[in-house]
């Protein structure tokens, strides 16, 4: 799967993602075989943190 290049359309996909196929980021990343440390970072530094507790980055 290609991931979009922008944060914010990442951050959408990811949510839907981890919404509707997912039950948490781990495995997410590991059934896109995404690095998760790089996913984070990525949305960390577009403003977004990851809330285990909505299993959502907001």
């Amino acid at each position: 799967m290609t991931l979009p290049q922008d944060p914010h359309m990442l951050c959408s996909l990811i949510n839907m993602k981890l919404r509707d196929e997912y039950p948490d980021l781990e495995s997410l990343c590991a059934g896109l075989d995404i690095d998760k440390s790089q996913l984070i970072k990525t949305l960390a530094d577009a403003g977004y943190e990851y809330l285990p507790a909505a299993n959502a980055f907001r």
